[in-house]
């Protein structure tokens, strides 16, 4: 997807020297896909502050934290349904025997 983006950033700054119009579209398209596009949500305020890190560390591993904790919050939340579906329909999710 962000390919696609950045094919139409390219395409529409090319468009852009016969009309700075285009060029304007651009330049909002890069800032909308910065802003929301490469998170999959806009930056907001609430999130927690955090400290400078050890020396050397870069900010992409602060990223892969977030992406690491939202995954392991999904992957509970689908255990707690599926722990919920097979408490609620226990007939449902019996192995028939022979």
């Amino acid at each position: 997807m962000g390919t696609l983006i950045i094919l139409a950033i390219l395409a529409l700054v090319v468009l852009g020297f016969n009309n700075p119009l285009w060029w304007f579209a651009g330049a909002a398209l890069l800032y909308l896909h910065f802003r929301y596009g490469r998170t999959g949500q806009g930056t907001t305020g609430s999130s927690s502050p955090r400290g400078p890190g050890p020396a050397g560390s870069s900010g992409s591993s602060a990223r892969g934290d977030n992406d690491y904790r939202a995954y392991r919050q999904r992957r509970d939340q689908q255990a707690r349904w599926e722990r919920r579906y097979r408490r609620e329909r226990p007939w449902m999710t019996r192995q028939k025997r022979n």
